[in-house]
């Protein structure tokens, strides 16, 4: 079948290489290999247009943020104000394909009547309010927490529209319960986030460091940094390594006196993956419970122990592959008797089992091309 497909992005999505794009660029990917054309359309804003993009997708399209005052003062939620676009209508009006609405950033045409027989699929990657709440509570500044404070209020407010989506894709199954009691007439299914998945990478033996990565720029993940640096890690522990992009100048200042903990700033893909592979623990913590972290996917895939808390593995199947702890000292105990064990190669063997019965890109992509194929069959059969 000549399936076609609208995608709308919040980013560009190459390259690859923080959570909620990863997601996007390895479904594109995915959908492309098998078959579908799709239609992108990506919101600019600090990333230049890509041409890897247009060997995965039938076209590309790209629209400018709006980041002025005015979006700041509106009602709606600015990471959705910012993301309107009277080019992108008109090019969705074009056909009659189904739409897929990646994260609520770009769900304001939800609830557009021009769209009312459209199949429009929600995918989400966060509560939204939720996530912004968290933010505001790790901000720093009055400003960033006013906003991120005001910007939750807005995103809780907003939700409504998705009851206009005809299916809701979810990350994590905590997610799912929130949203199906949301909205109970929903058809909401979980669906592990896409991401990296062309090999077994996993080394066998150990490693002689320890390592924190993500996005460093996000509130969230450099105050798990901070965390670690002053409540966890001591000076009588092997290296810790923090790898990243952006790191804030207060968290460099805060390693220059410790001589086991270093920060990798704006690593190359190429040096995060050796990093992630060579490591012998990686150490996780997020102070909520909301969304599918993927750098715990991507360590799990590639990586060797994984220690984390349980707001970590919430509302996934991944606790049984991991340590996990939740208090200082015991994050520290079990990350000293981590060092003592090698990684085998039945722990590898038992990991990939584990993960190919959820988290497998080719499974993922099948059940969401039969999502749209049976819509598709029934709209062809109502003709």
């Amino acid at each position: 079948m000549d399936l076609h497909l609208h995608i709308i992005a919040f980013d560009i999505p190459f390259p690859p290489d923080y959570g909620g794009v990863i997601d996007v660029y390895y479904k594109i990917k995915t959908l492309s290999e098998a078959g579908v054309r799709i239609h992108l359309h990506c919101f600019e804003h600090n990333r230049k247009p890509e041409k890897k993009l247009d060997e995965l997708c039938f076209s590309v399209n790209y629209y400018p943020r709006k980041n002025g005052i005015k979006t700041q003062l509106s009602l709606k939620p600015y990471i959705v104000g910012s993301r309107i676009s009277a080019e992108l209508e008109r090019n969705l009006l074009n056909d009659q394909y189904p739409i897929l609405f990646e994260g609520l950033h770009t769900c304001y045409l939800l609830k557009d009547r021009r769209f009312a027989k459209r199949l429009k699929i929600y995918r989400e990657s966060n509560i939204e309010h939720q996530y912004y709440f968290h933010l505001f509570k790790a901000g720093r500044g009055i400003r960033n927490k006013t906003f991120f404070f005001i910007e939750s209020l807005r995103l809780k407010h907003f939700q409504k529209y998705l009851r206009y989506a005809d299916f809701m894709l979810v990350v994590s199954e905590e997610d799912r319960k929130y949203l199906k009691k949301l909205f109970p007439e929903k058809n909401v299914r979980y669906m592990p986030s896409f991401h990296k998945e062309d090999g077994i990478f996993m080394k066998e033996g150990s490693g002689s460091f320890a390592l924190y990565h993500g996005k460093l720029s996000v509130p969230e993940n450099d105050q798990a940094a901070k965390y670690l640096i002053d409540q966890v890690w001591e000076s009588s522990m092997p290296d810790l390594v923090i790898a990243g992009q952006n790191p804030d100048p207060t968290l460099l200042a805060l390693v220059r006196s410790k001589k086991n903990i270093r920060i990798v700033a704006n690593p190359p893909e190429e040096k995060m993956f050796e990093l992630i592979r060579d490591a012998h623990l990686h150490i996780m913590v997020t102070f909520q419970p909301t969304g599918l972290k993927l750098k715990l996917l991507n360590a799990l895939y590639n990586g060797r122990f994984c220690l984390v808390n349980e707001h970590m593995v919430a509302g996934t199947n991944l606790a049984p592959l991991c340590l996990i702890a939740n208090k200082p000292e015991d994050l520290r105990e079990k990350a000293m008797n981590c060092f003592g064990e090698e990684f085998t190669e039945e722990m590898i063997h038992a990991r990939l089992m584990h993960l190919e019965g959820t988290y497998s890109n080719k499974k993922n992509c099948k059940e969401l091309l039969n999502l749209l194929f049976l819509r598709h069959e029934k709209n062809i059969s109502t003709r």
